[in-house]
């Protein structure tokens, strides 16, 4: 394996997770979206049901890019089973790498590359969450505020 092809097929990967987790960011938003234009208050049991769905959602949207990368390791032979490269996997896009459990050497560069793909995904996903949070806190105010002009 050349690090010519190491480098395409990685960048294969960052190119199909970077589309995945895109589509269901996008689609996670117009769900968020669709629920607030019809929430006329919403009540705060609503909004930690809306949370912890989110929470629920990424996660998934992450175990999904992860199983992605331990397919292709495991197709490729560079674990010896499957179990291996979904543990390599996960500790890899999480970047927490424990090192022991490694693909074999001509997938290396793929498994670094996943690394840095991972934590940057991460990286999105908690942009993407903070905002959703700091967005319910936001229109709460705002309904706070016209609830109030309304009463005087």
């Amino acid at each position: 394996m050349t690090i010519v092809t190491q480098l395409m097929v990685s960048t294969a990967m960052v190119l199909a997770t970077v589309l995945l987790h895109l589509g269901g960011l996008a689609t996670l938003l117009l769900l968020i979206r669709r629920q607030a234009s019809t929430d006329q208050r919403p009540t705060p049991g609503r909004n930690i049901a809306g949370i912890i769905a989110a929470a629920i959602a990424l996660f998934g949207l992450h175990g999904i890019e992860i199983w992605a990368y331990a397919l292709l390791f495991h197709h490729v032979r560079a674990a010896p089973d499957l179990e291996t490269a979904l543990y390599f996997s996960t500790a890899t896009y999480t970047t927490i790498g424990y090192g022991d459990v490694l693909v074999t050497k001509p997938w290396r560069i793929v498994g670094a590359i996943e690394g840095a793909n991972g934590i940057i995904l991460l990286g999105w996903s908690t942009a993407f969450f903070v905002g959703m949070v700091g967005r319910i806190r936001f229109v709460e105010r705002e309904l706070e505020e016209r609830h109030d002009i309304q009463r005087t």
